[in-house]
């Protein structure tokens, strides 16, 4: 799991200059599945680009349960199924945005490639995406 440079800059700024976030107010964030790490500077060259594909919308105050040390999801994620392409998914990322540029606050790596073709719809389960702080 790695903060993104915008989050990283975001939150000194909250705690040395008293700066509100600025993408705290919102009450929607999005998530983004890609086929390789976005890294800290949210490169989008990565996204998924299967027919079918757009970003997931997780309403901020119910999408994740708190298990002190990590978080996760706290309701099944389900993204649009694929109708045409293929993409072998590794990682996922929290943004701001439905599409285009985005202020990327997380990303991590998935437990394990998930391969995506014609006919398959990516979802994951309670739980099964975790952000710690580590």
């Amino acid at each position: 799991m790695s903060l993104s440079n915008t989050t990283e800059n975001a939150t000194l700024k909250a705690h040395l200059q008293g700066t509100d976030l600025p993408y705290r107010a919102g009450a929607t964030q999005y998530l983004a599945l890609f086929t390789a790490d976005p890294g800290e500077t949210a490169s989008l060259a990565a996204e998924s680009n299967y027919t079918g594909y757009a970003r997931v919308a997780l309403t901020k105050a119910t999408a994740w349960t708190d298990g002190g040390s990590s978080f996760t999801n706290a309701a099944l994620v389900q993204f649009g199924a694929c109708t045409a392409g293929t993409n072998a998914l590794t990682h996922f990322a929290v943004v701001d945005t439905a599409s285009g540029a985005v202020a990327q606050m997380i990303s991590g790596a998935l437990s394990s490639t998930l391969n995506v073709s014609s006919g398959i719809q990516p979802q994951f389960a309670i739980g099964a995406l975790s952000i710690s702080a580590d």
